[in-house]
């Protein structure tokens, strides 16, 4: 598992002090990486993450994900370079194009969602590598902007993206991808391959795993079974690319959750680390096999659960080192 490194997301729901307990006790476990979510409208990631770098020493912290215009594509470059001058070489940034209907309740939406993401990840990382950046363009206009100082090193910049047409624009502008929304093996081979990265070995692939570790494999299905459900009512392409899609479909519309939480467990594993010790191991290992190169569990959304689940990454880490 040494190409793999392992660590565990902060969901949108906790509060915003509890990011130090979560960041100290991941890097006290020996754990990689904590991704800090952002999502309209709750918690801001650059502020976790500053808080998260802090407290540890080690740790590396991604952010998951910057929407492309929420911010001008200068203030994005000053608050991740401001980070990565905190913190040398522990910083990942995710941006993404952002949930459209957050944007449109902002004032922000784009006319060209993917014009808005190429301009503004082009010229962040432009001002990150230490460019003076002029630009005109229809979202990002800069004018002899450049950092002041631009960070000794510039961290990666990870596309959030799911669409054919951005994960080839990710392919091209971007370090890596950052895929959620039960990205399975499958799912993550599938968009690996439409940047037309797969044979490029400093090319970054993250996934967010929902996180389900009991002793009893069928409790971790019967706990998950309605999250799944859920997932099958959005077009999500991590679950659309599911090798069984079509059956787990006509099994949910025949018998409901029930039958989702009874489907076969060589299922379960295309959908997250769901399950017993060795069915998470199994798709961490498959995940690693599709090309994933860190791997972030997503633990239950309130601070008990994420107290057990930081129990559970542990144990998962034993297990697979």
């Amino acid at each position: 598992m040494d190409q793999m490194r392992l660590g565990m997301c902060f969901p949108r729901e906790l509060p915003a002090p509890f990011v130090r307990e979560v960041a100290q006790r991941l890097e006290a476990d020996g754990l990689d990486q904590l991704w800090v979510i952002e999502d309209c409208f709750f918690t801001a990631a650059p502020s976790l993450a500053a808080t998260a770098f802090a407290v540890t020493d080690r740790l590396e912290v991604g952010i998951g994900i910057l929407p492309a215009v929420a911010r001008n594509a200068a203030v994005t470059a000053m608050e991740l370079g401001t980070l990565a001058q905190l913190a040398p070489g522990r910083l990942i940034a995710g941006i993404g194009h952002g949930v459209q209907e957050w944007m449109q309740q902002m004032g922000a939406r784009p006319e060209s969602p993917l014009t808005a993401f190429d301009e503004v990840v082009s010229c962040v990382g432009r001002l990150l590598a230490g460019e003076s950046v002029t630009f005109d363009g229809r979202h990002v206009q800069l004018t002899d902007v450049a950092l002041q100082p631009a960070p000794d090193v510039a961290p990666p910049l990870l596309a959030g993206v799911r669409g054919p047409k951005s994960l080839a624009l990710a392919g091209r502008i971007a370090d890596g991808l950052v895929l959620a929304d039960c990205a399975g093996p499958t799912h993550t081979r599938a968009s690996i391959a439409r940047t037309g990265r797969s044979l490029d070995p400093t090319f970054r692939t993250c996934v967010f795993a929902s996180l389900c570790l009991t002793d009893d494999r069928a409790e971790a299905h019967r706990l998950m079974a309605p999250f799944i459900g859920s997932q099958l009512a959005a077009p999500w392409p991590g679950i659309d690319d599911h090798p069984h899609i079509d059956e787990i479909r006509e099994r949910h519309a025949l018998g409901g959750i029930e039958a989702i939480a009874t489907m076969p467990t060589e299922w379960w594993h295309e959908l997250g680390a769901i399950g017993d010790l060795d069915d998470v191991v199994e798709h961490a290992e498959a995940l690693r096999a599709a090309g994933v190169t860190e791997l972030a569990f997503f633990p239950g959304p309130t601070v008990e659960f994420t107290r057990d689940d930081l129990d559970a990454v542990s144990r998962i880490r034993a297990a697979l080192h």
